[in-house]
């Protein structure tokens, strides 16, 4: 079974967002070995991954098939959406480099990717009247409930509120970026792969003068190995996650989407407790379990709202990167 519009098939959609979200999930233990062994701060490692990745973006993408919208997108409505979501992306990118910092990487990242889906559920519901059920609001619950217990039931010691603010706000430039997606994907005529291109070329342009504020080159006793990590950075959990993401949803359910991304907390979670030696607290699994269970809830209660009816494929994803 193949989507009609992409001439991509079903199975290898979902192998394609395996691939990225487990690849997304490694962006913030490299970020980690990247703070370990320079000075690089958030912004600076933020946009190094976003100039790199729109570098790398910009040398495949005559490689790419050429695909004709069928209709064409205006240049000011495209101009609004690359700018609105290139700065959801640097909201996004450097909020969560930061509640890294701040917090640990397994942390940071499940309250990113718990809290992403719930606030695109609620802000789908007041923005375009999209109704989530009980089931929904059972999981909005759930996912509170789990931040509280992230929060306050760890004694300071593994989690750190700040950094929950941060990986939080991450959260709502993911989720702006997102509902914005959506909204505009209604008109149709949207080419995915020039808005994201334009998208990253807008998020590093935002954080070049706060970059440069805050020194972009580090001080390490290891140069080789900080610039392999960030040539990583943007590479993999960049440009090829992107790419494979946006192919991969083209063809596959969002609910489902959902669902395959949760991926990359665990993903991550396995890698800074193997890799980077964190240790992780009765209280944070508990509020881990209870964010990832309400989010999957979600996504299953969507799923069968959805019904056997077949997705409709927007025109803004019918372009891989």
């Amino acid at each position: 079974m193949s989507n009609t519009a992409t001439g991509l098939p079903v199975g290898r959609g979902l192998l394609y967002l395996i691939v990225a979200g487990a690849a997304w999930g490694t962006a913030g233990a490299a970020a980690s070995l990247v703070y370990r062994a320079s000075d690089m701060g958030p912004v600076a490692l933020s946009f190094w991954r976003c100039a790199g990745g729109l570098v790398l973006l910009l040398a495949a993408r005559p490689l790419r098939p050429r695909t004709t919208p069928a209709v064409r997108e205006p240049l000011g409505r495209k101009a609004l959406r690359a700018g609105a979501t290139g700065l959801g992306l640097a909201v996004f990118q450097t909020a969560y480099f930061a509640a890294v910092d701040s917090t640990g990487l397994a942390v940071a990242t499940v309250v990113t990717l718990g809290a992403g889906p719930v606030l695109i559920a609620l802000g789908a519901r007041l923005t375009m009247g999209e109704r989530i059920g009980r089931g929904g609001v059972a999981a909005v619950a759930g996912a509170l409930a789990g931040l509280a217990v992230l929060v306050l039931g760890s004694g300071g010691t593994a989690v750190r509120p700040w950094g929950v603010v941060l990986a939080v706000l991450s959260a709502a430039g993911y989720s702006l970026m997102t509902l914005l997606t959506r909204w505009w994907g209604r008109f149709g005529g949207v080419d995915a792969s020039g808005t994201t291109v334009w998208a990253f070329g807008v998020t590093t342009v935002c954080l070049l003068p706060f970059g440069l504020a805050g020194g972009l080159l580090p001080q390490t006793g290891h140069p080789a190995h900080v610039l392999l990590l960030l040539v990583y950075i943007a590479a993999v959990p960049t440009a090829l996650a992107y790419a494979l993401y946006f192919a991969g949803a083209a063809v596959i359910r969002s609910a489902t989407v959902s669902v395959i991304m949760l991926l990359e907390p665990v993903s991550a979670a396995v890698l800074a407790v193997a890799l980077l030696g964190e240790h992780l607290t009765t209280a944070t699994l508990v509020g881990t379990l209870v964010m990832l269970a309400s989010v999957a809830a979600l996504a299953v209660a969507e799923t069968r709202a959805a019904g056997p009816e077949t997705r409709t494929v927007p025109e803004e994803e019918t372009a891989p990167v």
